[in-house]
């Protein structure tokens, strides 16, 4: 089908977009007409790892469950996700047609960044695992935004983002307002993802995000495309065996 919805999806802390492009394959696969974005984090030091630089959407300080921490980078990674927002809604897909993802430290983001958009710029859904509320003593969930779709997949046996931290997270969204958490545990789950999960994960999006051709982008013609759009393209189309070591932009458009 065609791009008629975006999920963007965020990586936990050291990894990078391409830690979820299996994930977000297995997604694509059976939702054609969802547009994954997967951005990688800004590299800044982080204190919990003795100052090591690495990709990070803001600093961690502490193993506690960082409700108190001031999360220092926090507010410019908010921006970074809320323009990839304002890009995809610039290209035609309605906020009511995105959904926020995202893995321990990235599930913290969706939290962050969704739920403290403007009422008008509500999104479709944010889907959590193994994540939590980061600064939640700074946290004010947007009036006109209570009703939110919000999925929160944990593992029981989480030993980094323990799974109180979870419970802690739902109560206090809860407590602000929020009156559609669900809150999922897995069973001898530890800090990831597993099949369960993702099936969870795919009847969410696809609960949110329902295949609508109304909402579809018109198809760009070749000469339209940027080089990453010509080669997804391409890779969706499966000429990629073809068109291996075509690097110019013009080879793929002539």
């Amino acid at each position: 089908g065609k791009h008629s919805a975006s999920v963007l999806i965020m990586h936990g802390l050291g990894d990078s977009a391409e830690g979820f492009v299996d994930v977000a394959e297995m997604l694509s696969y059976r939702l054609p007409y969802v547009k994954f974005i997967l951005p990688t984090a800004p590299s800044s030091p982080v204190t919990l790892n003795g100052g090591m630089v690495m990709n990070s959407w803001y600093d961690i300080v502490g193993l506690d469950d960082r409700a108190s921490e001031t999360c220092d980078g926090l507010d410019e990674s908010r921006n970074i996700v809320t323009n990839i927002i304002e890009s995809e809604v610039n290209l035609g897909i309605p906020y009511s047609r995105i959904v926020l993802a995202g893995f321990s430290q990235g599930g913290a983001m969706s939290l962050v960044t969704g739920l403290q958009l403007p009422a008008e710029k509500q999104v479709a859904g944010i889907l959590v695992m193994s994540g939590y509320l980061p600064r939640a003593n700074a946290f004010r969930l947007t009036h006109g935004l209570e009703n939110t779709p919000i999925l929160h997949c944990h593992g029981l046996a989480d030993p980094m983002v323990r799974y109180n931290w979870a419970e802690n997270t739902q109560a206090e969204i809860q407590r602000q307002g929020a009156l559609n958490y669900e809150l999922k545990s897995y069973r001898g789950l530890g800090h990831s993802l597993n099949e369960q999960v993702i099936q969870d994960a795919l009847k969410f999006i696809s609960e949110r995000l329902p295949d609508d051709p109304s909402f579809a982008l018109p198809a760009k013609s070749p000469s339209e495309m940027s080089i990453k759009e010509l080669k997804e393209a391409i890779r969706q189309a499966g000429l990629s065996h073809r068109a291996n070591g075509f690097r110019e932009k013009s080879e793929f458009v002539e």
